[in-house]
């Protein structure tokens, strides 16, 4: 009977023992990094992916060790500050923005302590980010992927595709009204530098990107130089599309517009820039303090052709350029 009785006994303290083992057992809560964008996850995919490839490379991998959480602003930019403050709400381990530098700037409003990388097209000193590249100071650091920086330069390959122009237009989104203006400050800058002169359109609809290509039939340009950003880029088949049918050489500051049959782009490699922003975020969940990481600037740089557009447009690309290319797109 004293045997079954201890039996007993053991075996309800063994039952008790049990949740205790278990929860012992669970898996330890993954640390969280918040994705803020302006625009949509719509052709996201790539960037995305060299993101995620930079995590790997300082031992992190999405839904094992880290979660990632994404919110995209639909390319409202007055959401972005609502959305910043819910990744703080939540107490995520790394605030990661790309795209604008409104989101950083949001993000960078929200919080003070936790860690924000961003991946931003301009200087981020000139934008207000950080103190300085070498010393960031506070709580944000990054990559800058220069769009802006580099508007010369695409004039000057556009100028040489086209040697003929003497007009160009700027179609820029006027609700990322920072970067915006800081390109056409570029633009207007480099156009009165060599005599052009400047059409600015300005889109932030599908509709509004449809008004603007309406208004060549009155005031027909030469080129056209497109702005970068998020929500332009996420409209990249609209543009790519009209831009042929009204026969306008077209320069863009991605790959993915040429990828899809626009003329040509040039720009930072931005897969390599998001590769980047992934290890800064990887190595801060490993300790390393914003502060102590100098922004990094892109120095992979990259020309693409898409011969069958120009063919299309009947421009004859320069040797010269396609001898530069970095990529020709038959």
């Amino acid at each position: 009977m004293m045997r079954r009785r201890e039996f007993i006994t053991l075996l309800g303290g063994a039952a008790a023992a049990w949740p205790i083992a278990a929860h012992a057992q669970q898996p330890a809560k993954l640390p969280v990094i918040g994705f803020l964008n302006p625009s949509s996850a719509d052709g996201w995919e790539s960037r995305l992916r060299a993101f995620r490839q930079g995590l790997k490379e300082t031992g992190f991998i999405e839904g094992e060790n880290v979660a990632v959480e994404y919110r995209w602003a639909e390319n409202q930019f007055d959401r972005l500050p609502v959305l910043a403050a819910e990744f703080v709400r939540r107490q995520v381990a790394v605030i990661v923005t790309t795209g604008s530098p409104a989101a950083a700037l949001a993000a960078k409003a929200a919080t003070t302590t936790i860690p924000v990388v961003f991946g931003v097209p301009e200087d981020p000193v000139r934008s207000g980010l950080v103190a300085s590249l070498a010393r960031p100071g506070g709580n944000a650091t990054g990559i800058n992927f220069f769009s802006i920086e580099l508007v010369a330069k695409r004039l000057e390959i556009l100028r040489e595709m086209v040697p003929a122009t003497t007009r160009i237009a700027v179609l820029i989104n006027p609700a990322d009204a920072a970067a915006s203006e800081a390109m056409l400050k570029d633009v207007e800058a480099a156009t009165r530098a060599v005599g052009l002169q400047i059409q600015v359109l300005r889109a932030n609809t599908n509709r509004e990107i449809d008004a603007a290509f309406a208004a060549f039939g009155r005031e027909r340009p030469d080129a056209l130089l497109v702005s970068g950003g998020p929500f332009l880029l996420s409209r990249r088949v609209q543009l790519a599309l009209l831009a042929a049918r009204h026969a306008v050489p077209a320069s863009y500051g991605a790959r993915e517009y040429v990828e899809i049959g626009g003329l040509m782009s040039y720009g930072a490699n931005v897969a390599d820039a998001y590769r980047q922003v992934g290890v800064y975020a990887g190595r801060i969940l490993k300790g390393a303090k914003p502060a102590d990481l100098p922004v990094m600037q892109s120095t992979k740089f990259e020309l693409i052709i898409n011969l069958a557009a120009a063919r299309a447009l009947s421009l004859e690309v320069p040797p010269t350029l396609l001898g530069r290319a970095d990529e020709v797109i038959e």
